[in-house]
């Protein structure tokens, strides 16, 4: 197994449990936030999708899938086009509203350019250098093990929440 077939692998189990998280439910149901302050699972759902695009378009040198294939209209959410999510206050968090189809379909399509362009990648591009605002410098590797950590952790978060809505 390549570390690219690796990769695809983890993110695989990604799509598949943003599939599982959010199929099915309504709008509603997927803006819950635990104790009216929590993470709600169309956030989760979002901010990780958002992560990966942003953090791949950059390291693969294309534009991100959010706004190349209209999705930043779509969802019409009220923060500049490369908001990520990321420091996001509760307020702000409960902005994001989406349906479960518009959550899948940015996902998929995040996911899809991800793999593609991790089909070009072989392992000596793991040690390129992507980002040397840190002590040590980020390699590529390192960057895309963070996405899919990242993605992973919030995922689980998005499961949890699914968990005490749906009953």
């Amino acid at each position: 197994m390549t570390p690219a077939e690796l990769l695809t692998d983890a993110l695989e189990r990604v799509r598949d449990g943003v599939a599982d998280a959010v199929e099915g439910l309504t709008t509603d149901q997927l803006a819950v936030r635990p104790d009216g302050r929590g993470n709600s699972m169309a956030w989760l759902v979002w901010h990780l999708t958002r992560v990966q695009d942003d953090h791949v378009a950059d390291v693969a040198g294309h534009e991100q899938v959010w706004t190349a294939d209209g999705y930043a209209d779509r969802f019409g959410l009220p923060f500049d086009a490369d908001d990520t999510g990321y420091g996001h206050s509760a307020e702000e968090m409960a902005h994001v509203r989406a349906s479960a189809d518009d959550l899948l379909a940015y996902a998929r399509a995040t996911h899809d350019r991800t793999v593609a362009w991790l089909a070009t990648t072989g392992p000596d591009d793991l040690d390129r250098v992507v980002d040397e605002r840190w002590d040590p410098p980020v390699t590529l590797g390192v960057r895309l093990v963070s996405v899919v950590n990242d993605a992973t952790q919030h995922l689980g978060q998005a499961a949890y929440v699914r968990g005490l809505v749906v009953r």
